[in-house]
This record gives C-alpha cells, sequence and structure tokens, in this order.
C-alpha cells in the first residue's frame, strides 16, 4: 500500500514539472515570435513613458511635500490632512466677509451677555444675534 501511495505521488510531482516546463516552452516561443522591428520600438515607447510631464512633476513634488508635513498623522487624520494639503489648502482657510461679520456680532453680544447665565443668556444671545 505504501509503494502504491509513494508511485502516485511521483507520478503527479513528474506530471506538474512536466506541465510547467510546457508553460515555459510556450512563453520562450511566444518572445521569439516578435518581430526584431517591435523590439526595437519598444525602448523608445517605454522612455517616452518614463519621463513625467511638468504638471507630473509639479504633483510628485506636493505629494513630497504634503506627505513630509503628514508625518506623526495616521489613519483618518492623515487622509484629511493629505486631501486639503494636495488640493492646496493648508487647513488654515480665512474666513469669508459673512463669517468675519458672524464672528465680530458673537463677540459683541457675548461681551454684552456678561453676567447672564441660562435660559436668560440664551435668550439674549438669540435675540442679540438675530438683530
Amino acid at each position: 500500500m505504501k509503494q502504491l501511495i509513494a508511485a502516485a505521488i511521483c507520478a503527479l510531482f513528474a506530471l506538474s514539472t512536466a506541465h510547467a516546463q510546457d508553460k515555459a516552452d510556450v512563453k520562450a516561443e511566444a518572445k521569439k515570435a516578435v518581430p526584431a522591428a517591435e523590439k526595437k520600438a519598444a525602448p523608445a515607447v517605454e522612455k517616452a513613458k518614463k519621463e513625467p510631464s511638468e504638471a507630473q512633476k509639479k504633483q510628485q513634488e506636493r505629494m513630497k511635500d504634503c506627505s513630509g508635513k503628514a508625518e506623526g498623522k495616521s489613519g483618518d487624520d492623515r487622509k484629511k490632512f493629505m486631501s486639503s494639503c494636495l488640493k492646496g489648502e493648508d487647513g488654515k482657510k480665512e474666513p469669508s466677509a459673512a463669517q468675519k461679520k458672524q464672528q465680530d456680532r458673537m463677540k459683541d453680544c457675548s461681551a454684552k451677555a456678561e453676567g447672564k447665565a441660562g435660559d436668560e443668556r440664551k435668550k439674549f444671545m438669540s435675540s442679540c444675534l438675530k438683530g
């Protein structure tokens, strides 16, 4: 029984190496079938693909800079940072005129509401911010 199993394993091994040799032979034949003119044209095409355009170079520089700035960040924080950095946003946006006006109004109302607390403060702030 042991001899039968050993013979079956040897037969499977011999078939698998023969099959692998067939694949290698097919690949070798395929390489031989490529005309010489195509072989010469291929390196020229590869060179054209290897040289990045100006836009690609600029993007690569931006990636390098943003990646350097993102050191220490990981996970979602890094993804958010990289996304905004690559878009050209530094995360420090200047508020718009409307936002500045609202912020000033908040400061004024907050100063006027000093000394008030709880519901009284909420009502005052609400009415102050509306007007």
